[in-house]
């Protein structure tokens, strides 16, 4: 996450920043199945769990779990893998040994069967 991700005090990320990354991974899991961007639908459930300082690299991972006609339903995990630590410096960082899991989500993507390419 960059400075510019940083939204709140103490370099806070704001928890949009993991939506935008589920964002991102449901486009690619649609170009995959469909051959088509779709559209992001909604959100069922959204959960953040661990805060995101900018500094912090975070991967971001997404499945489908159900195929619809057009709609496709898919959860989403974003985690941190390597902490900041402005405590040691302000550029020092650590590589966890255990990823932390910061946001998990599950939503609703629609390919318009107009659109469609596979």
């Amino acid at each position: 996450m960059s400075a510019h991700d940083a939204h709140y005090g103490g370099n806070l990320v704001d928890g949009a920043r993991m939506l935008a990354l589920f964002g991102d991974v449901a486009t690619e899991l649609l170009i995959r199945l469909d051959g088509d961007e779709g559209l992001f639908v909604a959100y069922d459930s959204v959960e953040f769990l661990a805060p995101v300082f900018a500094g912090d690299y975070i991967e971001a991972e997404g499945r489908i779990t159900k195929v619809g006609n057009t709609s496709r339903t898919m959860i989403f995990e974003a985690r941190k893998v390597i902490a900041v630590r402005p405590d040691v410096s302000d550029s020092a960082a650590d590589l966890l040994d255990a990823p932390i899991v910061v946001c998990r989500a599950s939503g609703t993507c629609v390919t318009p069967k107009a659109k469609k390419r596979r």
